[in-house]
């Protein structure tokens, strides 16, 4: 059965490929994500050989030495400039086992299939190989949200894509099949003079509202979001925006992978092990 997309995949290419030419002023965002992922991937040991840009933007992640790196975007700009291929996160084009280290960063919450697109990218992993991804998690935005309910109180429209939370990212990593799943937050806060500098932002990293069913907002509630979001802004004239940034970490099913204990295994009981604790400790 398919899945409905809430997404339209059509304004999502061209959302990318007017925001290419400023993108570089307003990549602040990804910048955190590719440094998350770099840390992440300066802890694990071995070497990759063979390495997919899921989402590549301008092409800004650098690969380990030595490595190969393949590079695809939804956006034609994007994947034309990175030297990569247009196309979709939840539709690859690449065989599978293709690769042995899937990096995705600033793309998975534009999916409407994030669940499939999931499964493609341990699909085209091969045996205990990584997968690394970042992406703007749910509570982020707090300010803009709240701004956009209060200007639209009385015709609540949908602004801001649905975002998952940590927990359920997790669920997701396991339900694709990954082992080792680790989903954690890393929190990137900015102050903002106003509302239109955080549009502008959005604007310029292609991160504005791409809902299949979205409307047009009228001036008279920009004003009025404009003046809520101000209505926020603490001593220093700026109103404090916060985005949790989701990582997940995973890797293709291997033997050689560490396995949970069978259960009924253990030689010890809690009972016992209870038992010889000393009370007065």
């Amino acid at each position: 059965m398919d899945v409905p997309d809430i997404f339209d995949r059509n304004a999502r290419r061209r959302r990318r490929d007017r925001a290419i030419d400023r993108y570089a002023a307003h990549d602040f965002l990804r910048v955190a994500m590719l440094d998350g992922i770099a840390d992440r991937l300066d802890t694990v040991t071995r070497s990759f050989t063979d390495i997919l840009d899921l989402g590549s933007f301008d092409g800004a992640f650098a690969p380990p030495p030595g490595s190969r790196v393949a590079r695809l975007d939804a956006g034609f700009g994007f994947a034309s400039r990175s030297g990569g291929v247009q196309g979709d996160e939840d539709r690859l084009p690449f065989a599978d086992g293709a690769f042995d280290c899937v990096v995705s960063a600033g793309v998975l919450d534009q999916i409407g299939d994030l669940p499939g697109a999931l499964s493609l990218a341990r699909r085209v992993l091969r045996p205990d190989g990584l997968f690394l991804a970042a992406f703007v998690g749910a509570g982020s935005f707090p300010a803009l949200r709240s701004a956009f309910q209060i200007a639209e109180r009385e015709r609540p429209v949908a602004r801001l894509h649905p975002q998952v939370d940590v927990r359920s990212a997790g669920d997701l990593l396991v339900r694709a099949g990954f082992a080792l799943p680790v989903a954690d937050i890393e929190t990137v806060d900015i102050g903002y003079p106003d509302i239109g500098r955080l549009l502008e932002d959005l604007r310029g990293m292609a991160g504005t509202n791409i809902l299949t069913d979205r409307h047009s907002l009228s001036p008279g509630a920009l004003s009025r979001a404009a003046a809520a979001f101000a209505e926020a802004a603490g001593p220093d004239g700026r109103t404090r925006e916060r985005i949790d940034v989701i990582f997940l970490t995973g890797w293709a099913p291997d033997a050689s992978q560490p396995q949970p204990a069978k259960r009924g295994s253990g030689k010890s009981s809690l009972a016992q092990a209870l038992a010889r604790r000393d009370p007065l400790r």
